[in-house]
Order: structure tokens, then sequence, then C-alpha cells
């Protein structure tokens, strides 16, 4: 009997390491880390020059690894829904932008290149035309609360967003 329990508990333990957050009811699927390159800049002008070519706007998101909310809004993206819909409209990009509290603001330049002079915290999501216009600045700044939000909401925002004139 004993040996049985032993084996159930093992089990269930089991599955709830491979579940995924996207499973788990009422929480995001938080990636493990928020990646950035160490040349953001290059990244966003690469990303620009993608989306030039192909009629996609860039999707530039400015967080950072230690921001719950950051990397609440990166396991969304990694979704297949969220993927595909990627794949279809935009250039993706991860920005890291540092500890705002420690002043360590790394990357602040590429906001303030697209027209956003403060970033009052983290994430931001820029969504810039294939020639460099940022087509969403009342929003940009307003997704903080990326780990609140569900997964319809993000997409809904970023599909219309996709479409929206700049």
């Amino acid at each position: 009997m004993h040996r049985r329990c032993l084996s159930l508990f093992a089990a269930l333990a089991l599955s709830a390491c491979a579940a995924t957050p996207e499973t788990v009811a009422g929480s995001p699927p938080e990636a493990r880390a928020y990646r950035t390159s160490d040349d953001a800049s290059a990244d966003v002008d690469a990303a620009l020059a993608r989306a030039a070519q192909s009629g996609k706007r860039v999707l530039l998101v400015m967080g950072a690894d230690w921001c719950h909310d950051s990397r609440a809004l990166a396991g969304w993206l990694a979704t297949d829904r969220f993927s595909d819909l990627i794949e279809r409209e935009y250039e993706l990009v991860f920005v890291d932008i540092g500890m705002p509290r420690g002043g360590d603001r790394p990357n602040l330049a590429i906001a303030r290149r697209f027209g956003i002079a403060e970033l009052p915290g983290s994430p931001n999501v820029l969504v810039l035309t294939s020639d460099g216009v940022l087509a969403n600045a009342e929003s940009a700044t307003r997704w903080r609360d990326a780990a609140s939000r569900t997964g319809d909401e993000i997409y809904e925002e970023l599909a219309a967003l996709a479409d929206q004139p700049a």
C-alpha cells in the first residue's frame, strides 16, 4: 500500500513538472527567461530591414528578465497561437531595459528613437511600421500588467495593432 501511494505521488509530481504553464488555469505561460542580445540597436535595425522587405510591422518588446510581466508576455508570445500571429504580421524583437530603480537603463535610447521619452515600467510594447513610425504611442508604455491580462486580451490588442494606421 505504501509503495502504491509513493508511486502515485511520484506520477503526480512528474505530471505537474511536465505541464506547461499555459495549461495551468488562470496563469500566463511565463517564459523562464527574457532573452535578449547584446546589440539591441542592431537587432532593431535588422527587424526594421526585414519589415521593409516583408511589409510587416515590428513588435518591439522592451522589458527585463527580472520582471514577471515581461516574462509573462514573452511566454504568451512563444505559444503556437501567438507565433502564428507574429509570423504573419510582425518582426519580433526583445530588448532589455534593465532595472529602472537601480539606475541601470540600457537601451533607453531605442525608446527615445521612436518618440518614447521615458519607460515608466516593464514591459513596454512598441509597434513600428516598416518605415520606423510608432503606431501605438498611446499604449506603448501601458503593458506593466501583462501577467494579469488574459491571452485573449493580449492577442486581440496585438492583432488590432497589426492593422492600425500609424
